[in-house]
């Protein structure tokens, strides 16, 4: 990974990140972490980079980038809201009502087609190379629709160069490659560099997080009733991360959360990169002491008491199927294809064939 600091083209806000760009954030000290890590500067970028409001970015980072953001929209028994990046509403105000009330379940809706179609064909008017970081496939089948847009613009716009990339991540890693791949962009890389770089990038990129519990996941239907109620007066605390394909996978269950957060801190030390020069990022659903007490653990670290740590909250989206009480922890470390297994190593392989 490369060592040295992330710079900021003088780029323009887009309307939809403006409009909340001045969004208080959850850690008061997010605004000078995220100007250390970046230096502004007036050097012009090969490429511009969207992404969506599932990738929980702070707003105060959408604003010092530029970047612009597509909200997606989630259905409440009051009707459907748009992800505005918390402008209408307070962390803390939407998940103490999942607390309120156990059995609340929200549902999102994919963006649409057409709602992709609007954002790219604006981008190609403009006439700037565009990169857009998606929400894994593995999650959501929303990229097969940004996929179809993408044509749909390519064949509209022959020069045009418009790259949708599947991040094979969590959110909050969205987030750190982003930031990367505009810093990239930054350098002198062409957007057919930044894209392919972050093909393989991606997969440097380390996402653990816990949850309070089971019963978001019950809510949803993703694991029985019976199954949430047992962890719950177990006091079983499960941490997961994310497959190479950007699916979820159970990496622990830990009785407490304490445990819980030393499992995240040690998964950490297995896989840093000891590369304090890239930033940290730590997310939560109106956690914050949690997410205080791993912050200070990390500063703690040889080396790494003044390591830039980006703080935000996990998305509306995102939120809607987590619930309240999870903390999460991003950052650069090993290749994680590494780690696959034999059968997972075979199947890439033989993609690898046919591509």
């Amino acid at each position: 990974m490369p060592n040295d600091h992330f710079e900021i083209g003088d780029e323009r806000v887009s309307a939809e990140a403006s409009a909340s760009a001045d969004t208080p954030l959850s850690a008061p000290k997010t605004d000078e972490e995220i100007d250390r890590c970046i230096q502004k500067s007036h050097q012009r970028r090969s490429c511009k980079v969207i992404v969506d409001s599932s990738s929980d970015f702070a707003p105060s980072v959408l604003k010092r980038l530029g970047l612009e953001y597509i909200p997606i929209s989630y259905v409440t028994p009051e009707g459907e809201r748009l992800d505005d990046l918390w402008e209408s509403q307070t962390p803390h105000d939407f998940y103490e009502a999942f607390r309120q009330d156990p059995t609340l379940h929200y549902t999102t809706a994919a963006i649409t087609p057409g709602r992709y179609l609007e954002v790219f064909e604006r981008a190609a008017k403009e006439g700037v190379p565009t990169i857009y970081l998606a929400l894994s496939a593995g999650l959501s089948s929303t990229i097969y629709n940004a996929e179809q847009a993408a044509e749909m613009v390519r064949e509209k716009y022959p020069d045009f160069e418009l790259y949708v990339l599947d991040p094979c991540c969590d959110s909050a890693s969205v987030e750190l490659l982003a930031l990367e791949c505009m810093r990239q962009a930054g350098l002198g890389l062409s957007a057919k560099e930044v894209y392919e770089w972050a093909c393989d990038a991606r997969y440097f990129v380390h996402g653990y997080f816990i949850l309070d519990g089971f019963g978001a996941l019950a809510a949803g239907g993703r694991i029985p009733p019976a199954a949430a109620q047992v962890g719950t007066k177990l006091d079983i605390k499960p941490e997961l991360t994310y497959e190479t394909n950007g699916s979820l996978s159970l990496r622990g269950i830990h009785r407490g959360r304490r445990k819980a957060l030393r499992a995240i801190l040690q998964d950490f030390r297995d896989n840093y990169c000891q590369d304090t020069t890239l930033p940290l990022a730590i997310v939560s659903s109106d956690a914050e002491k949690d997410a205080d007490w791993l912050e200070a653990q990390v500063r703690k670290e040889k080396g790494l008491a003044g390591v830039t740590i980006i703080r935000s909250s996990i998305s509306p989206i995102l939120g809607t199927h987590v619930g309240p009480g999870m903390v999460g922890f991003t950052f650069w470390g090993g290749d994680r294809r590494e780690k696959m297994s034999l059968t997972d190593r075979i199947a890439r392989k033989v993609r690898s064939f046919e591509q």
